[in-house]
């Protein structure tokens, strides 16, 4: 016999079963990493905090000594490539005041909410490695080719912006349609905007190449976010794809 529904009586107080997730409403203190439920970002955030302001506070000559010898560039590429492209992710281009730290802070916060730190750490590294391969190798074959004098094998370049270009992409796919499109639209258009300044057009293509790598990911953080459960921290449903 079906139940039958009960009026519940005016200013009576409804107890929470016990377990039961409240709802709440927007938090913005979850926009920024904690030590407990975003490790990866806030840990490397911390790593970063110190670097910077160590490249802020530290000899000029000491610290461009050091960015050369993190420089992703092909010579150190050729002769100890993992080692540099652990020490280049080690520096923020432009330090504290950069745009790319703000972001840095917000995406990757934001995606290990979502898939946990081993898979936004497996994220970041993947643009990071990729882009930086996929700018470097074309340099090195146009010096062989005579296209590009010997010097264009000591270019300067370091920083964590491949990476957050491709956390950015990986991110967008967990959004729904319209905040999608809107970070997409946003981030091409900054990214080919650049590309038409032609101030640093090997960096530029680099960040829309990491973009694409984060975006090539969308079938595996759309899993891993299904795959987690309701009660983690951050947790989210995943919104269907458009």
């Amino acid at each position: 016999m079906p139940r039958q529904r009960t009026a519940r009586p005016r200013g009576a107080v409804t107890t929470p079963a016990p377990g039961a997730v409240p709802t709440a409403g927007p938090r913005p203190r979850l926009l920024l990493p904690t030590p407990t439920g975003t490790p990866f970002t806030f840990g490397y955030a911390a790593v970063l905090l110190g670097t910077s302001l160590f490249a802020e506070y530290a000899d000029p000559s000491l610290v461009h000594s050091l960015y050369q010898h993190s420089s992703t560039d092909v010579a150190h590429l050729m002769r100890a490539p993992v080692p540099v492209l652990v020490a280049s992710a080690l520096w923020i281009a432009g330090g504290l005041t950069s745009s790319y730290a703000l972001v840095f802070l917000v995406v990757l916060t934001a995606l290990e909410r979502r898939i946990g730190g081993m898979c936004t750490a497996a994220v970041f590294l993947l643009g990071h490695v990729l882009a930086t391969l996929a700018t470097e190798i074309p340099v090195g074959l146009s010096v062989l080719a005579g296209g590009l004098p010997d010097s264009s094998l000591h270019r300067l370049d370091y920083g964590i912006s491949f990476g957050v270009a491709a956390s950015l992409g990986a991110l967008a796919g967990l959004l729904g349609p319209w905040p999608r499109r809107t970070v997409l639209v946003m981030s091409i258009t900054v990214v080919l905007h650049d590309l038409a300044a032609y101030a640093d057009p090997l960096s530029d293509w680099g960040h829309l190449l990491a973009l694409a790598v984060g975006i090539a990911t969308w079938p595996a953080v759309r899993r891993r976010d299904r795959d987690r459960s309701p009660g983690a921290v951050g947790w989210a449903p995943s919104s269907s794809p458009a």
